[in-house]
């Protein structure tokens, strides 16, 4: 929210000494006069979140409390450890690495700008928005609406190749959706992998859920686990060819997993048409890697890709090189920040093939896809809890009213424009971007 604070004070400077003698009602009654409800509650929910002796009175003024943050740990999914009955892992992703997934209070390694109270929210992973009042007194779709507009999209990836005599864009349907998962949350979610990856160890899992194989050579022998549906990567022993085994059995997908999923269509990061599943869990050690391919086509489009523990690179092109093992080469890399979404469709997903270098630090990924309806195995039922899920729909008079106090220049930025260039780093999630638009080329 943006607008003309001088009016208040003719002397900008004195306005954090001002806002202390203030009680509380007249600070809510000061900052609320002439504002539509809907600012009046985002307003006060800030008052009553930010402590304004520690943090800059300025700053929150001028509508800077919209970045990544840490606040109290919360659960993204309650029922986790109902799957998952085997004690959690302390200290299993330690490695000394930087850029790594730590836990409360470390913010996202892409994220240098002061932070706020306002990403974290306690969000109910369901199809809909809880409306029931909380401690803060800002209902939970509120809540959830304040978390998505935060999320920063990315779609105008751009690297032109020669396919077929013709020049065309490659990177075309590619899109990088970040702060979709805050830190706790993928807290969460890595402990309820470890959680798996024990029980695969004892057996616990399908024979076909879980995979450790041999590390026989630099880059080779990453951990899988499936969900959903049995995909071989090649020829099995039973002679079954790449793709999905449709007679073969592996273990559903965890609740966690499914909230995961209502996540990413409800906040317009997957479509409605196309919600994934089943997934396959990749973990890394250090050293692992991808190597160059396409998905197989037994999965329709899009799909997509979670990013947890440790941020990599993924490299991208019509032709990826094998330098050594474990060491590719391609024309486009391209960060893949922690708690993002990285979509796979159209030619970024068909003509570009991707990899995954070496990675320098344990890492987890988790792909989430739709399997062909040709290929659904034969004993598979669809998954009530992931039919008719809807979409987030903004307040009916947020942008109308916003307009009516503050100006069409001054309205709430919709995510899903936000554009940035490849040379620029990512800017602060939950931020407007304008500044940092540059002209494509």
């Amino acid at each position: 929210m943006a607008g003309d604070y001088s009016r208040w004070s003719p002397e900008p400077r004195d306005f954090k000494a001002m806002l202390k003698k203030l009680s509380h009602e007249q600070i809510l009654q000061v900052l609320s006069e002439g504002l539509c409800s809907y600012c009046e509650e985002v307003i006060e929910s800030r008052v009553n979140n930010l402590n304004l002796i520690q943090n800059s009175s300025a700053e929150f003024l001028r509508g800077n409390s919209s970045d990544d943050v840490i606040s109290p740990k919360r659960k993204l999914n309650a029922d986790a450890d109902a799957y998952t009955p085997s004690p959690r892992v302390g200290d299993s992703t330690n490695s000394g690495r930087s850029k790594r997934f730590v836990s409360a209070p470390s913010t996202p390694a892409i994220n240098k700008q002061p932070v706020s109270d306002l990403s974290n929210f306690e969000i109910k992973l369901n199809d809909g928005p809880s409306r029931s009042v909380v401690g803060d007194d800002l209902v939970e779709d509120q809540k959830e609406f304040i978390r998505y507009s935060q999320v920063g999209r990315r779609k105008d990836f751009v690297h032109y190749e020669n396919v077929n005599e013709k020049q065309i864009n490659v990177l075309k349907g590619l899109e990088l959706h970040t702060n979709v998962f805050n830190p706790d949350e993928q807290k969460e979610v890595v402990e309820l992998v470890y959680s798996l990856q024990r029980m695969g160890q004892k057996r616990q899992l399908r024979a076909r859920t879980y995979s450790e194989p041999r590390k026989w050579m630099r880059g080779k022998g990453r951990v899988t686990i499936q969900f959903g549906c049995c995909y071989n990567y090649a020829v099995d022993k039973n002679g079954n060819p790449p793709g999905i085994v449709r007679d073969e059995e592996v273990d559903p997908l965890p609740p966690l997993f499914k909230k995961m999923i209502k996540r990413m269509v409800r906040w317009h990061v997957l479509p409605t048409s196309c919600v994934p599943d089943s997934c396959i869990v990749n973990i890394y050690d250090e050293g692992d890697c991808i190597p160059p391919h396409i998905d197989h086509h037994d999965f329709v489009r899009p799909f997509c890709t979670v990013s947890l523990l440790a941020e990599c690179k993924i490299l991208f092109g019509t032709t990826l090189k094998i330098i050594n093992p474990g060491e590719f080469s391609g024309p486009f890399s391209l960060p893949f920040p922690l708690g993002s979404v990285l979509i796979f469709n159209g030619n970024g997903a068909d003509v570009a093939k991707h990899c995954v270098p070496s990675v320098p630090a344990k890492r987890i990924s988790i792909t989430f896809r739709k399997m062909d309806v040709s290929k659904l195995p034969y004993r598979y039922t669809p998954d009530p809890e992931l039919v008719g899920i809807e979409r987030l729909v903004p307040p009916p008079s947020s942008d109308s009213s916003r307009n009516r106090h503050h100006g069409n220049n001054d309205k709430l930025p919709k995510s899903e424009n936000k554009v940035f260039s490849n040379e620029d780093e990512f800017p602060p999630l939950g931020k407007s971007i304008s500044s940092s638009r540059r002209t494509r080329r």
